[in-house]
């Protein structure tokens, strides 16, 4: 079994983008989107019927299967070279 995190990966505005657009950019279901906001804490909600807000960061770090860039993400570790190279990647260079 997965552990999974309650805490959500830190994000920054730029980067969140919806349920729908994640499943597109990753060719996943929504519904496995949702399962790996809860087990890997790619996403954060408001309230549990709040719509998903996903960081593309961190979806592109699980795509990979990097969890050094996740747990760099998770401390607010953004300049981290992990965190960096999916930055650079997605476009999202300051």
């Amino acid at each position: 079994m997965a552990i999974q995190h309650n805490t959500p990966v830190l994000m920054r505005d730029a980067e969140v983008i919806s349920l729908k657009e994640a499943a597109y950019r990753s060719g996943r279901s929504e519904k496995t989107i949702s399962r790996w906001c809860v087990s890997d804490g790619i996403g954060r909600r408001s309230s549990p019927s709040a719509p998903w807000e996903i960081s593309a960061v961190a979806l592109e770090a699980k795509r990979y299967g990097d969890q050094a860039a996740l747990e760099a993400l998770r401390r607010g570790e953004f300049g981290a070279d992990t965190v960096r190279r999916y930055v650079e990647l997605l476009g999202l260079v300051d």
